[in-house]
């Protein structure tokens, strides 16, 4: 049992009470694996907390896991306290303060689009059973763990009838042809879901991905993708090419299942910027070839 005054007893009550209970399951298994890390400093008295030991934890899991994880147990931290200083189990959120690390300049943009070329090299590689679960994501934009859980009911007449699981957000659209074609060129299966394993399982996020990394290796060592592909840049990839073709962010949000516009701002903003630089560049050389091209010949 944990301790009174202590880290793990904060983390208990919260975890016990609706603040936690009614999170949707993914997010629940998102802030457990946070508070599994915490697990060895759980018999830290809460009056020990300050902003300096908070960085400490941070800049930990940020050394073990990655940036992204250290900055979320962070966030976890800080939720978990803010829940606390509200009940009086401490006097002030200890991590309200602390910043996020920031990216580095020279790091590869996380989740980055595909370009068509990697697509096509990605689709012609794919086994018959995988193609599905990388059809939704490539032309339905769902992210891999919903499109790896799609059930089949969430399939009629042709649509998906569905909600994102991260926001509960409702997901409805017509299934593009080369979805419905994928799903029914994959080999049959009894599960559940929409995609399966070659045994006719339900993929676990986990397995998808070890099945995907090899494929993935190979067409990098083949020169026939860039290094960085993830599948959750196939979700980036819908609304970037969205964004090219002119929809808006409130549509791209709609479509991929977003509450408000931000993220889907974010993800057209690459797009923006490739059109207001090609036509840059196009007007740029039209001056140059039309008026100021000359031969220069180096001086004697």
């Amino acid at each position: 049992m944990p301790k009174p005054g202590t880290l793990g007893k904060l983390i208990a009550e919260y975890r016990a009470s609706p603040s936690f209970t009614d999170l949707k399951p993914r997010t629940q298994s998102d802030y457990q694996q946070c508070f599994d890390f915490l697990k060895p400093i759980a018999d830290t008295p809460l009056i020990r907390f300050d902003s300096p030991l908070i960085v400490r934890i941070r800049d930990k899991a940020a050394a073990k896991h990655g940036r992204r994880r250290g900055n979320y147990v962070k966030a976890v931290l800080s939720i978990v306290f803010a829940w606390g200083a509200e009940r009086g189990y401490l006097n002030r959120n200890p991590a309200a303060s602390v910043k996020n690390i920031r990216r580095r300049r020279d790091a590869p943009e996380a989740n980055r689009p595909w370009s068509d070329v990697e697509r096509h090299a990605v689709w012609d590689a794919m086994p018959a059973h995988m193609q599905p679960a990388i059809a939704l994501m490539m032309y339905c934009g769902l992210d891999p763990q919903d499109a790896l859980a799609l059930p089949r009911s969430a399939i009629k007449d042709g649509h998906i009838d569905t909600r994102r699981g991260k926001t509960a957000e409702p997901v409805w659209l017509p299934l593009p042809s080369i979805v419905v074609e994928s799903i029914a060129a994959a080999p049959k299966h009894d599960a559940v879901t929409v995609c399966a394993t070659s045994r006719g399982t339900v993929w676990t996020v986990s397995g998808f991905r070890a099945s995907w990394r090899p494929i993935r290796q190979s067409l990098e060592a083949a020169g026939a993708v860039n290094k960085g592909l993830t599948l959750k840049g196939l979700r980036h990839t819908v609304a970037t090419i969205l964004a090219e073709i002119g929809f808006n962010n409130r549509a791209i949000a709609d479509l991929l299942g977003q509450r408000t516009e931000a993220m889907a701002a974010h993800y057209s903003r690459r797009a923006d910027r490739t059109k207001k630089n090609t036509a840059t560049v196009a007007s740029f050389e039209e001056e140059v070839n039309r008026r100021r091209t000359k031969i220069v010949k180096p001086a004697d």
